[in-house]
Order: C-alpha cells, then structure tokens, then sequence
C-alpha cells in the first residue's frame, strides 16, 4: 500500500506563510498601540485644561485653595498611565470598543471645561462641587477615563494572551477603585477648603457690591441699571404642561451700543436669531441667513435689560411693588421685589417671547415679575412668568405658560463692542 506524501514544495510554503503572517499582526498591534496612545494624550491634556484652569484660576480665599488644584490633577494622572500602558485589544471590536470609549469622555468634558472657564473667569460662584445635573458629565468623564486605563493596566498585568473575560472584570475593577479614589479626594479637599470660608464673606461677586453692612434701595425706591452689563436671558414657553420650546440669548451692552446673539428652538422655528446696535450702524441676523445689515426699525427693541427696565420696571409700576426680603446671590447682597404684570406688557418688555407664541393675543394673560435690586442700586436679574388661553398658539390647547429669567452682570464694568461678522 503506497502513501501520497505533500510535494516538497508544499513545505516549502509554509515557513513564508508563517513568516509574513505573523508581521502582519504585529504591525496592526504597534498601529494600535500607537492610536490608542495618542488618544490617551487628548484625553489626558482634556483633563489638564480643566486642573489648569482651576489651579490658576479657583482663587476664592480658602487656605487650601493651591490643594484643590492639585487634587484635580488626579484625573490627568490616570489618564497618562493610559498613554504608557494602552488597553491595546487584537479584535476589530474591543479596538472600536475601546476608541469610543475615549471619544465619549471627550464629549462630556470638553463642554463641562468650558462652563468651569467661564464660572472662574467670570468669577461666579465659589464652590467647585457641583448640583447633580452640572455633576453627572464630569462622573461619566472620570470613570470612562478610568475604564481606559484600567484595562490597560489589565493587560499588562495578565497579559495579552489572558482570558478576555477576566481582563475585563480586572479593568472594571480596577477603573471603580481608581474613580472611587480620585473623586473622593477632590470632594475631601474642595469641602474643606470651602467649610473654611463659609464665613468670610466674598471678595468679589460678578453681580455687584460683596459689602454686607449695607441695604439695597426699597422696592419703591430709586435704582436703575449699569451703563453696560454682560446679559443673558433664558425664555421657555409650555402649552398645557407640554413645553413648545425655549430661547437662550448671550450679549453685551455698553451704553446704548449692543450685540447679542439667541438660539431658538420651538415650535415656531429652530436657528440663530441676532440683532446688533453701534452708534448708527444697525445689524440683524435670521435663522435662514447670516449677518446684514438694518434700520432701526428692523431692530426694534433689542437693549435686553434696558428694554425691559423701560417697559417693565418703570416708576408707576414698582410704586406698588411687594417685598421678597433680603438674599444674597453668589456673594451679591440683594432686595428681591416682586410686581404684577399682563401679556402686553410682558411680550413688549420681552419681545424675543414672540418667537415662542408667535402672533397670539396675549391682552388676557396675566402673571408677576420678580426683580433683585443690588446694594448699588442697580437691578441684576429679572425673573417671571406670564400664562393664559393658549388656543392662538396650539388648536385644541387650553392654558400656556412663558417664563423668563435674566441675568445682567458685570454692570459698569468696560465693555467693546464689535461689529458682528460675517
């Protein structure tokens, strides 16, 4: 019995076979290794522009305020032991995995680090320990950061020809333990540094004077507002408990001289709307188009808080005016006053609400405005609500409701304005 045995040039294949494979793959890996790592490297310079700017900036007084700092540096830390040690996966879909993984953490924190900028740049509020809502981005970031490095601490540990399952429970054990750390002891540091200087009062207050041992204006009495302000304004709209949409609005104002710029979205439109006044020289811009120029009558109304000073806020009108008492808003000492007012007068005082309810009669609507006057005498927030017959706004609707809340900060600081662009 004869036996067919492989040619010899099958043998011969084999050890090519063999050789360029095995290359190949470890090719793909130092690829991958080499993405990972530069992912990390964003990754962890996202977190080290969050630390800088409350290293640099987070100033309030306390006598550990250099600590809380250094305590938000932690998650930059971790993030480079991911850079050095990579959760490097042969398959398509742990690589996929694990670069998603990153991209989410960068989508949660880079806006959070933009509102941390602005709250100390503006020099807003002192704690640094957020509500639950500011709060949830920043856990979803630092435990997702933690996720990355953990497996790769996991890897290098196990090896990367341990068993998938158990590098994987490793590295979520290993990211709890690391977040569980790292975020206890920032809230240990920031708590105490604030706990104290609950008693001191504030340096500082972007709303106006920190002076404790002075009274506001009465309700009644004489104020106004800052020759320029820093303004925003937040309007939402709700027909029968079901909100229709909301307008954000961000400007400044100098003198008479203002350029603000709102994002809308309801159910009347969806854009950018903007309007801009310096000197003589008038700008408007639409959802559908950008920047143009204007007449004074295109503009209309668009001083913001001067608008609805003037309408809302005039002397006839808090003449009989009701008194809040006395609170203070981030380290400001303020009289909050409340006074009654109709749809008309609202939507005149107010008039970025019409792109909310549109052309409806609001004669018979009613509702109240609260105003907080500072201890120099100046108003720096406006807030309230109208409501009344929603059928010109939705058919079939029975009651709708617009709400308003704005800010003027910064008053009488110098403010330039620019020309809108292009």
């Amino acid at each position: 019995m004869t036996h067919q045995y492989p040619s010899p040039r099958y043998f011969r294949r084999l050890p090519a076979t063999i050789d360029v494979e095995v290359p190949r793959r470890l090719a793909r890996v130092r690829v991958r290794t080499l993405e990972l790592r530069l992912i990390g490297l964003v990754l962890a310079g996202c977190w080290a522009v969050a630390a800088a700017y409350v290293l640099i900036g987070y100033r309030p007084g306390g006598p550990i305020d250099i600590a809380v700092g250094l305590a938000a540096l932690i998650p930059t830390a971790i993030a480079l032991v991911g850079v050095i040690w990579p959760p490097v996966a042969h398959g398509d879909r742990g690589f996929t995995a694990m670069t998603w993984l990153a991209a989410g953490c960068l989508l949660v924190l880079i806006p959070s680090t933009a509102d941390v900028s602005g709250q100390i740049g503006g020099r807003g509020v002192q704690t640094l320990l957020p509500s639950v809502e500011a709060g949830y981005p920043w856990v979803l970031g630092l435990f997702g950061t933690c996720l990355f490095t953990g497996f790769g601490i996991a890897r290098r540990r196990l090896g990367p020809w341990a068993m998938r399952r158990r590098r994987i429970v490793r590295g979520v054990l290993l990211a709890t333990g690391l977040a569980a750390c790292s975020g206890l002891v920032f809230a240990a540091v920031a708590m105490a540094n604030e706990l104290a200087l609950r008693d001191r009062v504030a340096a500082s207050s972007r709303f106006g004077p920190t002076d404790l041992d002075r009274d506001p204006p009465s309700c009644g009495g004489a104020m106004g507002i800052g020759t320029s302000a820093r303004l925003t304004v937040h309007l939402d709209a709700a027909v029968d408990g079901r909100s229709i949409g909301s307008v954000d609005v961000a400007g400044d104002r100098s003198v008479a001289d203002v350029h603000w710029l709102a994002y809308v979205a309801s159910t009347q439109e969806l854009g950018l709307r903007g309007a801009a006044t310096i000197g003589d020289e008038n700008w408007i811009r639409d959802p559908s188009v950008a920047w143009r120029r204007a007449t004074p009558a295109e503009v209309g109304d668009d001083d913001l808080d001067l608008t609805a000073f003037r309408i809302a806020l005039s002397p006839d009108s808090r003449a009989a005016a009701q008194t809040g008492g006395l609170s203070i808003i981030e380290g400001a000492r303020a009289r909050q006053c409340r006074i009654a007012i109709d749809g008309p007068t609202f939507l005149a005082a107010f008039p970025q609400a019409a792109w909310l309810v549109g052309d409806a009669d609001l004669a018979h609507w009613r509702g109240q405005l609260d105003y907080w006057v500072f201890v120099d005498g100046q108003i720096g927030r406006i807030q309230g609500s109208v409501n009344g017959d929603a059928a010109d706004i939705e058919t079939g609707a029975l009651q709708a409701t617009v709400r308003v809340d704005l800010t003027a900060t910064d008053r009488d600081a110098t403010i330039r304005i620019t020309p809108p662009g292009p």
